[in-house]
């Protein structure tokens, strides 16, 4: 067996003045509301006691909370009892049937049933109950009519006197319809006007013509240094002139077609159907002034489509001195586009896939390295996998940056002294665990002192894409020597050749791009490889051959005098 004790609990409590009473005003509204009080009259009973004691604002708010619950017809007669303030929610929302409502009615007051009247859901029949409630709803306390029927009985000619209405004693917050309009700006004129005696037909064309009269606008004075639209419409529309309102609203255009400018306003920068206007409009318009060659652009197909520039004045009335607009005229100019070359928008491209690859890189390593939590081996060798692939792509982008940069002569080169042979040595050391996975060896012959003039990190990427390309491309067991030399001004490295390598011209090993799907070899193949570190050794003032046995790459020496050669040896 179960059994609700909920209103013995609420009903138990503590509902002192203050804090208790508001805490049981609001457990009794709920328990009530949502139908879990079987002794519905004792707890209407409590709440009519505890209503002094519960301010205003807590009983509107406890009223606002209950009218989606479906609130029983007792508690709504409760609440409509209250103050305006308190039974205006519940009334509005509340969810009752026919019966229900004509049973409630008589007991509410003329403004509850006031804020009935708005309700456009409310069945047929419970509306003309409330129709028929009107005449009592507008008679004041003391039986005489209220205020707006007084004035219309009152401009009936003849009108029979009025009968006696039955009055409500109750004292209500009703405010006459009469009152609340004779305070409107556009009601007080009309009294006004009704007020003043009659004027002729002849009386009233005569004012209107003086009316038109002192508000017709001015010539407006022609906008200086600016030439003037011809007015033979077959001339090239590349000028016109325009009139705006006070709200800087293009109102008037002659010169050109009107359609893509009539409408359109100087005060925002925003883009309005095809058209775009600078922002100094708006602010030289906010500022009553004048403006020069501010830009406008018009697209669309019609001839009128392409940049214009701008010119206006300011225009007061001269009878007031009003703002009324602004009056300017508009000149075509050639818009210029710069030719966009291959180098520049390989960069673009360059640029774009160069985020998502190093998120894609950045999101693998995290997920290899379990730095997010546990990973399963089986995906933390995918993550490696995808981590090594994409390191392998933002090489490649970065080969394709490099590209773009030499051809485009966008190249940023700082000046400073490498010394070649420990770089070698460096980068020869972090190869050597690749090149004895696939088979071949690496041997550096150097000579002290390689010191070379140039930037550390374009020499830098120049070596590691060459010996890279190289180690890909030699077969198992092969020995791949490099030389270091130093002559007067240039330093020399010569390369063994691989045997893969087909013994072509310069030109066309150059060219070859067979090699790109070789296992851990350049992703752009080793013919682009080639290319773009002998461009980039060109780049340092260097260069790059290929012979029948060795490339050879040649740098320029850092000129160094005797102290400086001695501290370096």
């Amino acid at each position: 067996m179960r059994f609700d004790d909920s209103l013995a609990t609420v009903l138990a409590a503590d509902a002192a003045p203050g804090m208790g009473a508001q805490v049981a005003w609001r457990q009794l509204v709920d328990l009530i509301g949502r139908g879990r009080v079987t002794d519905v009259a004792g707890g209407l009973d409590r709440l009519r006691a505890l209503r002094q004691e519960v301010p205003t604002s807590v009983r509107a708010a406890s009223a606002r909370a209950i009218v989606w619950g479906m609130p029983p017809v007792e508690l709504v007669a409760l609440f409509a009892e209250d103050e305006t303030a308190v039974a205006a929610p519940v009334l509005r929302a509340a969810t009752l049937t026919s019966d229900d409502w004509l049973a409630l009615l008589p007991t509410l007051t003329p403004a509850a049933r006031a804020v009935l009247r708005h309700r456009r859901d409310l069945p047929s029949d419970v509306v003309r109950g409330l129709e028929s409630f009107g005449a009592t709803d507008f008679v004041i306390a003391d039986g005489s009519l209220s205020a707006p029927v007084a004035a219309i009985v009152a401009d009936v000619p003849d009108a029979p006197e009025a009968e006696p209405v039955a009055t409500i004693p109750a004292e209500t917050p009703f405010v006459p319809v009469g009152d609340v309009a004779r305070g409107l700006p556009v009601v007080a004129e009309a009294m006004r006007q009704a007020a003043e005696p009659p004027r002729s037909e002849i009386a009233d064309l005569v004012a209107r013509i003086e009316a038109f009269r002192r508000d017709k606008p001015v010539a407006l004075p022609p906008v200086p240094n600016i030439s003037m639209v011809p007015a033979d419409p077959s001339s090239p529309c590349d000028r016109f002139r325009f009139e705006t309102d006070a709200l800087g609203v293009i109102r008037w255009v002659e010169g050109v077609a009107r359609a893509p400018l009539i409408g359109v306003t100087l005060a925002h920068a925003a883009i309005q159907g095809v058209a775009q206007v600078d922002a100094a409009a708006g602010g030289a318009l906010r500022a009553r002034s004048a403006f020069r060659d501010v830009r406008l652009e018009l697209g669309g197909s019609l001839p009128i489509a392409g940049s214009w520039r701008l010119s206006g004045v300011p225009d007061f009335d001269r009878a007031t001195g009003r703002f009324v607009g602004i009056a300017g005229a508009a000149r075509r100019v050639e818009k210029v586009v710069p030719p966009v070359s291959a180098s520049d928008s390989l960069r673009q491209l360059v640029h774009e896939l160069r985020t998502p690859a190093n998120a894609i890189a950045g999101f693998s390593e995290l997920i290899g390295t379990a730095l997010l939590g546990p990973v399963p081996p089986v995906y933390r060798d995918r993550a490696l996998l995808i981590q090594r692939e994409a390191a392998g792509l933002i090489a490649a982008i970065d080969d394709l940056d490099t590209a773009a940069r030499l051809e485009g002569d966008a190249m940023e080169l700082r000046s400073g002294t490498v010394d070649l042979g420990a770089l070698l040595a460096r980068l020869i050391g972090e190869l050597r665990p690749a090149a004895g996975e696939r088979g071949p060896s690496l041997v550096l012959d150097a000579e002290p002192g390689a010191l070379i003039r140039a930037d550390d990190r374009a020499v830098e990427r120049l070596l590691e894409r060459l010996l890279t390309t190289l180690v890909a491309v030699a077969a198992p067991g092969e020995r791949l020597r490099a030389q270091l030399a130093v002559k007067t001004r240039l330093v020399r490295l010569h390369l063994t050749r691989p045997r893969a390598l087909p013994a072509a011209t310069d030109d066309a090993l150059l060219a070859m791009d067979d090699e790109a799907e070789r296992e851990g070899g350049p992703l752009l193949g080793v013919g682009f490889t080639l290319r773009l570190v002998r461009n980039l050794a060109a780049s340092l003032g260097g260069s790059l051959t290929v012979t029948s046995d060795r490339l050879t790459l040649r740098l320029p020496a850092a000129q160094l005098d005797g102290l400086d050669r001695a501290a370096v040896q």
